[in-house]
């Protein structure tokens, strides 16, 4: 492993990977490595987590692929120096701003999409110059063995390399020296990672998550409503970090909202999803358990059916949900959706406020001045206006957390942004050189204020 980084320093060295055309050739590269592979990677998706081919195909493959050709369209663009003002007095100076590569990066992945949240930040590592070390998500254990078999064949170790392992694997990566860590997955291993990182200065990119709550209030089009809660819920089978986490409904139209729930799940999936084709599972044991276990106690109002020899667990709403029960305690992240009432939104936004600020935000609601009052009282990495989920697939809006949902963002340019390094440049020439500045100071500094307006 030292040997694989000390390698990438030194080929980072040569200078090669800062020319605008290696960058795209690699990134050219990248793409038809996708293309190639595509259908092993769907393969691998639906072994790690039974994942629908539709859902690989449009949540992993396209969307890399956009991302690929986002950046090879605009890498010349991202890369050109911009003009900064000078002050007057400071003239004939000039000063730009260049963006140049941090150097040899790690990205450690997660396992609810495991190839694109390794290949999404890579596209932005190879744009800003830089060379990559991946440590995919030993969890998804088949789409990480697939990751580390074909980024070789496309891609000298020197510039991209594969790191596949368990904790200890990713403890030794976190212990070595890199220019920037990109980290998707939950706040504990944020924290260890932000701690490790900082033993190094090493700037950091945290994608984590949190509670994303759903706000559901009477001016919608309930069956619309349902249907876009129930897509961003239970694909994956709820494994996704922006999945409405609980939805918070005013109590006038509850009742409709629940029959346009139950409606949608039959719609989606039938009466037996676990038969389905279009319902993933749940990544391993552990994390079915403890779904498990977040289901005792409470009122389940639609699913709620398990089999742990297939690691299933039925797309199930929870209702009549308060907000000191205990799965209001923790990130449910999978298959379980809790419904809680409210009558005036002040007290939804005032329990909002008081949790750590979610990775999203959804509302749906058509007045306007409803929108604009939750916009200005609640912080979160990102809002949806009757819609979830779908703001993580446009390139132009930065992903990330705010506070404990995460630091950092990428996606488009701001992931070329989060693996680049904006270098200040002052420049003068020699023909004018006003003495001013320069001692002795005396008799200067009335003339100096003068000239400042100070």
């Amino acid at each position: 492993m030292n040997f694989t980084i000390s390698q990438q320093r030194v080929y980072f060295s040569t200078g090669e990977t800062k020319d605008i055309n290696f960058r795209q050739q690699q990134l050219i590269i990248l793409k038809k490595l996708v293309i190639d592979y595509e259908i092993e990677i769907v393969k691998a998706l639906q072994s790690d987590l039974h994942k629908p081919e539709f859902e690989a195909v449009a949540s992993e493959i396209i969307l890399t692929i956009k991302e690929i050709e986002l950046a090879i369209k605009s890498l010349k663009t991202w890369t050109k120096p911009h003009k900064a003002p000078v002050p007057w007095q400071l003239l004939p100076a000039s000063a730009r701003i260049e963006p140049e590569p941090l150097g040899v990066v790690l990205i450690i992945g997660a396992w609810n999409y495991p190839f694109q949240l390794v290949i999404l930040p890579l596209i932005g590592a190879i744009a800003a110059g830089n060379c990559a070390v991946i440590k995919p998500s030993e969890i998804a254990v088949h789409t990480s063995k697939l990751l580390g078999e074909i980024i070789p064949k496309y891609f000298d170790p020197a510039y991209i390399s594969v790191v596949e392992g368990g904790i200890e694997t990713t403890q030794q990566l976190l212990t070595e020296k890199f220019d920037h860590i990109f980290f998707t997955g939950s706040l504990h291993v944020g924290k260890i990672v932000l701690a490790a990182a900082a033993k190094h200065l090493t700037p950091v990119t945290l994608e984590l998550g949190g509670k994303s709550p759903c706000i559901v209030d009477t001016d919608i089009h309930v069956e619309h409503t349902a249907r876009r809660i129930i897509w961003g819920k239970f694909m994956n089978a709820g494994q996704t970090c922006i999945a409405p986490d609980y939805i918070l409904v005013n109590q006038k139209i509850k009742a409709q909202l629940l029959v346009n729930l139950e409606k949608c799940l039959n719609e989606f999936y039938g009466k037996d999803p676990q038969s389905s084709k279009d319902y993933a599972r749940i990544i391993n044991r552990k994390n079915f358990d403890r779904l498990v276990n977040l289901l005792n106690n409470t009122q389940i109002m639609i699913g709620g059916e398990t089999n742990a020899d297939h690691l299933y667990i039925s797309p199930t709403l929870i209702n009549n949900v308060v907000f000191t029960d205990s799965i209001m305690e923790e990130e449910i992240f999978g298959p379980i959706l809790p419904i809680i009432e409210y009558t005036d939104i002040r007290e939804a936004i005032d329990w909002i406020n008081s949790q750590p600020k979610p990775l999203a935000l959804y509302l749906f609601s058509q007045n306007k001045n409803l929108q604009q009052h939750v916009l200005q009282t609640t912080s979160s990495g990102a809002v949806c206006l009757n819609e979830t989920v779908l703001h993580s697939s446009i390139s132009s809006l930065p992903f990330g957390g705010v506070g404990n949902s995460g630091i950092g963002s990428y996606h488009g340019k701001a992931s070329f942004d989060t693996f680049s390094h904006y270098k200040s440049i002052l420049q003068n020439p020699f023909w004018l050189d006003i003495k001013l500045r320069y001692p002795p100071y005396q008799g200067k500094l009335s003339v100096f204020k003068q000239l400042f307006k100070f």
